[in-house]
């Protein structure tokens, strides 16, 4: 397995300087509302940006439009002229070794009350709310388990729910891979305001059923939650990438180790539908991709 699924996550992760930047909002377009429990955003904090630019642009057309701010690096990540996630140059934290890692951002609607939950429920504060312009407030915490995520309470509102599938190259699923899923499952309903129930699973390199939980915002699922792969990872929020076809995901694996990534795991079916496979960037950082044809449903609507 993979260097990044082994080393521990147990680092002082300072995600925003003390300078406050100001940031676009996450989406151009909103009906003004907040949706609490579901993931708006995603910034991918490496250290190689320009490699990580090539990869993905080479991979899935990601365009990548580099931002004015003082002394910080960002770049906002377009598929097909919409805006999906950012990217952060490592180089300018405060970190003390390779955090490369995608960082999944989830709406609250309260940040300082995410912050009293997290502590009560045994989480780490990792940065304190902090406003960044237009985007909203931003807060990075560490679950029970040791798994990194974001909070955003935006200004001008979350992204909509899509009625269709996004495109390939653009998110589809969230999954916490995590080392206590019922710990997890309740803290995150808690968190986001959500309801949960159980499912089965398998593996993700194909192994025995496992247990699964979903987080659902009424009729919409938001994200799974599932045990650890194997015992010696770190929990972490692994994203999905959609990906139309097998026909279509080989390919693109493939062209991987080319474009200076790597295969971290190879195409499995999963009993939900789909295949699934694990890649990384040049950065290293993980992210699954997930076969989703036209023809299935919203993976939110399962």
């Amino acid at each position: 397995m993979h260097r990044l699924f082994l080393f521990g996550f147990g680092l002082v992760l300072t995600a925003c300087s003390a300078i406050q930047y100001n940031l676009p909002p996450v989406a151009s377009e909103t009906d003004g509302e907040r949706r609490a429990g579901k993931f708006i955003w995603h910034d991918l904090i490496s250290d190689d940006p320009a490699g990580t630019e090539a990869f993905y642009g080479e991979l899935f057309g990601w365009e990548f439009r580099s931002l004015e701010l003082l002394g910080a690096s960002y770049w906002v990540i377009s598929l097909d002229g919409k805006p999906i996630a950012g990217m952060v140059d490592q180089s300018g934290l405060a970190a003390q070794r390779d955090i490369s890692q995608w960082m999944s951002v989830l709406s609250v609607a309260d940040p300082d009350v995410a912050v009293t939950i997290v502590r009560e429920e045994g989480g780490q504060v990792l940065r304190e709310p902090v406003s960044i312009g237009d985007r909203g407030t931003i807060a990075v915490f560490a679950d029970a388990q040791g798994a990194h995520f974001a909070t955003l309470t935006t200004v001008t509102g979350d992204p909509v729910d899509e009625e269709l599938l996004p495109p390939e190259g653009a998110f589809l699923w969230h999954e916490l891979w995590t080392a206590d899923v019922v710990d997890a499952a309740d803290f995150y309903a808690r968190l986001g305001n959500l309801d949960t129930s159980a499912g089965d699973s398998e593996g993700v390199a194909g192994a025995d059923a496992i247990e699964y939980r979903l987080l659902r915002s009424g009729k919409l699922t938001r994200g799974g939650i599932r045990s650890l792969p194997q015992d010696d990872m770190p929990s972490l929020w692994m994203p999905y990438l959609r990906v139309e076809t097998l026909a279509r995901l080989e390919l693109l694996l493939a062209r991987v180790p080319a474009l200076g990534g790597e295969v971290l795991v190879s195409a499995v079916a999963r009993p939900a539908g789909g295949h699934v496979a694990v890649i990384a960037g040049p950065s290293g950082a993980p992210v699954a991709l997930q076969t989703w044809g036209n023809d299935q449903p919203l993976i939110e609507d399962i």
